[in-house]
């Protein structure tokens, strides 16, 4: 049979047209976009029906930059829509610096008449800041999670690749745009058509909203010690308060010998120094994307004091907090 000829049977009846509003913020991440919208082509395509429209905009109706340095034409700037509508926000980098006021105005107008919202990638930060995930679950990119829990607590955040809590959508990014859309696509017009839409897009395994967006312990470390994974969990979850190596190792039924030895063993440095890296890079993900003070940042990675916290980050990163914040301010005004 011809592939390009075949089509799931859906109904006798045509189905009725749902429109996607895209709303693409500067330096959007092109991958996310092109994921989801290319999904809901595929669907049309595989079904032999429109069953899926969209429309681009973004604020002012001009050209918009994503973070590859491509320019997407948009359809117009940011326009009353009708409550069938489904919007989603497309974000990338520098998220809070292209989280506009008229953005955030436009997506308050547009909840007050009932339109569905979601976020792809780390336009979860835009909705919340417009007030529209409160008392709600979200996701958002990994890097961004630090940041988005200290700014937005009335957000329940969780580190699922999708999450949908009513009318509202969050993905954490990269390809958790094509397992948002198979999941609408299920809910619409079946489980049949979602996995026809996968296989066009050789989508082999599709995950649900139970999936965890960052790889395990063992994987990212290249490492697969049981002992040492869960001292890193343990490391992980408790940045702001920093447990000592004797009660980690106490916990994992070891010796602070014995944990030592295995941290340099498999990861050439040690428990200390590697925890210290932790609670620096938490640090400065704060630094580069909220408003937080330096003193509370510190406070954040469990640093007792700004001086000692100054030292440490000077050692890791060449430069100091102050300095950090600044260089990263004025990238953003350029």
């Amino acid at each position: 049979m011809d592939q390009s000829r075949q089509t799931i049977e859906l109904d006798a009846r045509p189905a009725r047209s749902r429109r996607f509003v895209f709303v693409l913020l500067d330096r959007f991440t092109l991958h996310c976009f092109a994921s989801a919208i290319d999904s809901l082509r595929i669907a049309n395509r595989m079904s032999g029906q429109e069953l899926y429209s969209w429309k681009l905009l973004g604020e002012g109706g001009a050209a918009v930059e994503c973070s590859c340095g491509t320019r997407i034409e948009v359809d117009g700037d940011l326009e009353e829509l009708s409550r069938d509508d489904t919007v989603l926000v497309c974000g990338g980098v520098d998220i809070q610096a292209v989280t506009t006021r008229a953005v955030l105005n436009w997506l308050r107008r547009e909840a007050r008449r009932g339109v569905a919202l979601g976020g792809l990638c780390t336009a979860a930060y835009p909705l919340a800041k417009a007030g529209l995930l409160d008392g709600k679950r979200a996701t958002i990119h990994w890097e961004n999670q630090d940041s988005f829990s200290e700014e937005f607590e009335e957000v329940t955040l969780t580190k699922s690749i999708f999450v949908v809590d009513g009318n509202r959508f969050t993905t954490a990014g990269g390809t958790a745009s094509i397992d948002l859309m198979l999941k609408i696509i299920a809910d619409d017009h079946g489980e049949e058509l979602a996995g026809a839409v996968a296989d066009q897009l050789i989508y082999t395994t599709i995950r649900t909203d139970q999936d965890t967006q960052r790889l395990s312990v063992p994987t990212r470390i290249g490492v697969r010690h049981p002992k040492l994974s869960q001292v890193i969990q343990m490391m992980e979850a408790n940045i702001e308060d920093p447990i000592s190596p004797s009660i980690l190792a106490r916990d994992v039924g070891m010796s602070t010998r014995q944990l030592e030895r295995l941290f340099r063993r498999y990861l050439n440095r040690s428990p200390k120094r590697y925890y210290m890296e932790l609670r620096l890079q938490k640090a400065r993900n704060l630094l580069m994307q909220t408003d937080m003070s330096v003193i509370n940042v510190a406070l954040a990675c469990g640093f007792a004091s700004p001086s000692h916290f100054s030292k440490c980050y000077r050692a890791q990163y060449q430069t100091t907090p102050y300095r950090e914040r600044g260089a990263q301010a004025a990238r953003l005004t350029v």
